[in-house]
Order: structure tokens, then sequence, then C-alpha cells
């Protein structure tokens, strides 16, 4: 699937940029291979526009905030957040500014320390995550950077337990038990829950991180899906620490994404320091990173494409991931895209007009599961 020539993904949110690095001016980013540019309004409010003056087509990436809006580096003219231009240093004062002098504006608001944007108006809202800032837990930006893959591989990926094995062999895998471990799967109106036991080294560098002291311990994974993009791991280990991993595989364009991490811990820093479970969960993303972008983004959804791609019963998430994607593009009149197509190409950047910014979204579905567990048909 080319994500980008899949309309539906315009009309999702989707985790953009920590909200500390607009505090330094405007900064541009790719999304769905459309050059967006990201700034702070008056009221400290992330905004979202075309990265494109629509007076000499310059980046406004490359301007500046002034007041809560922002001037091209150009000839400086001035943009509100719904992208009209409401300043023209050229023009004497009290001159009328034309209605249609504007770059298009997309829906954007400012969630759990992200700036996330809707290139279009949203069919679903922005997960909720009971964790953040709330008393008993700890939230640890971990990870915002660039990966050159696809967001099903990445999602599929975090599904997988059959790779523990091998990818993870350096780390937490248990070499002699290759066998992955069985998910109860539970479908649901945004997704699919998982949930499974496993056995994980925890040698004495890890110890701290998992709370126990045996050398092969367990992680109660409570895994679950939230389309298009996103992800929350629940990772429970006997003494009761829990290691909550929130993902968005944010896609930048057809071979790209940008991983966005957050980590909920029910400890302390005296327990173990936030800076050891950055260090140890970035060793294992490594690990995923290197095998990953050794894959073809292009990932196979529509399975009835015989010959693409194989499966294993350990495929089950994955498969149930791209069963939820296929639903998703029926309900709204489109079907896979692939390179396969005649004159299909990977897009690698897009430029396309978008709608005005709205307002916040409503609270959405919860990133959390349940204990409840049954198997899917």
């Amino acid at each position: 699937m080319l994500t980008t020539q899949q309309p539906i993904f315009r009309r999702f949110w989707h985790a953009v940029m920590p909200l500390s690095q607009l505090a330094d001016g405007p900064q541009p980013f790719t999304l769905l291979g459309e050059s967006i540019v990201l700034f702070l309004d008056e009221h400290g409010e992330p905004a979202a526009l075309k990265d494109r003056c629509c007076h000499r087509t310059a980046k406004l990436s490359k301007g500046w905030c002034n007041k809560g809006r922002l001037q091209c580096g150009y000839h400086g003219w001035v943009y509100d957040r719904t992208g009209r231009v409401v300043e023209i240093p050229q023009y004497e004062e009290g001159r009328r500014i034309l209605p249609d002098f504007k770059t298009p504006a997309y829906h954007c608001v400012a969630r759990y320390g992200y700036a996330w944007v809707a290139l279009e108006d949203p069919v679903a809202d922005i997960p909720q995550i009971p964790e953040f800032e709330a008393p008993g837990w700890r939230t640890i930006f971990q990870f915002y950077e660039r990966w050159e893959t696809s967001p099903l591989r990445a999602l599929e990926n975090s599904f997988d337990n059959s790779h523990f094995s091998f990818v993870h062999r350096a780390t937490f895998g248990v070499a002699a038990q290759p066998k992955p471990s069985k998910y109860e799967l539970v479908e649901n109106d945004t997704g699919f829950y998982a949930e499974t036991v496993i056995d994980a080294a925890n040698p004495p560098q890890y110890q701290r991180v998992s709370g126990v002291s045996d050398p092969i311990t367990t992680r109660h994974m409570r895994n679950a899906y939230f389309q298009p993009f996103s992800r929350r791991l629940d990772i429970e280990y006997p003494g009761g620490v829990r290691h909550i991993i929130i993902n968005c595989f944010t896609p930048v364009d057809d071979g790209s994404i940008q991983l966005c991490q957050w980590l909920f811990r029910n400890d302390t820093e005296e327990d173990c320091p936030a800076q050891l479970l950055i260090d140890f969960d970035e060793v294992i993303t490594r690990e995923d990173k290197d095998i990953l972008e050794s894959t073809d983004p292009d990932a196979l959804v529509d399975v009835r494409r015989r010959g693409i791609e194989f499966s294993m019963d350990s495929d089950r998430p994955g498969m149930l991931i791209r069963k939820k994607l296929m639903a998703l593009l029926a309900q709204h009149g489109e079907a896979e895209v692939h390179r396969g197509l005649p004159g299909v190409k990977i897009m690698l950047s897009r430029e396309g007009a978008g709608p005005s910014c709205g307002a916040a979204c409503d609270t959405g579905p919860t990133l959390t599961t349940t204990g409840a567990t049954a198997e899917a048909a």
C-alpha cells in the first residue's frame, strides 16, 4: 500500500511534532507527502499551514513568528492560523487585503505534549491516553525520529511475537524459545485488543527496568491497535511495574515514517531513572529499525493479491490489521493503491490543498485496555 495515495488517511489525526520544538519558531514537516509548516499562534496553540507563501511560493518555514502570526522570510507577508494574509508590509496603512490572499490551513491541536494534524476533516478523534499527567504515573518522551519504512510494517512488527528470539536475541529475546506465545484477540470499533504472556531475558543490567531479579521473567503484554497507525503496549512485570509504550507511526511519505513514542511508568525516578529507561528501549528499538528498514515499505494489504507475501499462524495480528485497513478503505470507496498498479509510482512528496483549520477535537477512544480476552473469529 502506498500510504500517501489513500485519501482516507488525510482524515485522521497524526502526531506530528513535540510542542517543545515550536518554541524556536516555525518548523517544517512532511505529512502524507504534504509539505506543511507548524508554529504557535498568539494563544500559544499550535497551527499548521501549507508550507508555501501565496505571493511567490517561498517556504513559510523559512520565516519567523511575529506576535503569534507567521511572517514569510521572502517579502514579509504575514499569515494568521487560518492561512489568511493579514499584513503586507509593502501596503500603505488601511489598504484592503483581498480575501483570496491565503494559503491552505489544516486542523491542528495540542495533545499529550505534541502537535497533532489532520489534513482534512477528521473522521475519528485523537485516542485518549489516561496516564498522561495522571497521579502515580510519569511521562517520558522517548523517541522522535524518522524511519525509512511504512506505518504498516512498523505496526505489524509491534504485534509480532515471532521475531523476538531473532531480532531481539541480544536483548530480551529467549533464543531457546523461538515458538511465539499465542495472542488472545478481541476486535473493536477502533481496532483490536491483543493479550499474551511471554518469557523475557532479564540480565542484571535490565533488572531495574523490570523491577525483578530473576534471570528469565515474564511480561504480561496487553497490546492494542488503533486505526490507522497507532498502538498501545502495556507491559506488566511480575512485581507490578508497568511499562506502557504509546507509538504513533506517522506517515511522512510512501517510504518513511516519523516514530513518535511515549513511555508511561508507575514507578519513580529513584526506582529506575528515566535515562536508563530511554537507553533500554533505544537498544530494542534500534534492533527493530535495522530490520524494518530492510523491508519493502509497499506492504501488502489486500491479501487477495496472491504470491507477494506469505504468512504463518503467528501473523494473525498483522493479518487483522490488514483486515481492518481493507474495511476502512472500502467504507470510504477506496481500494488498495500499490506499486504494481499500472502507472503508479511511489511518491516521496506531494503538494495538495487542504481545508481551513478546524476547532479542537472532542475526546475520543481511549488508549487503554481491559483484562477481558476472547478468540477472534
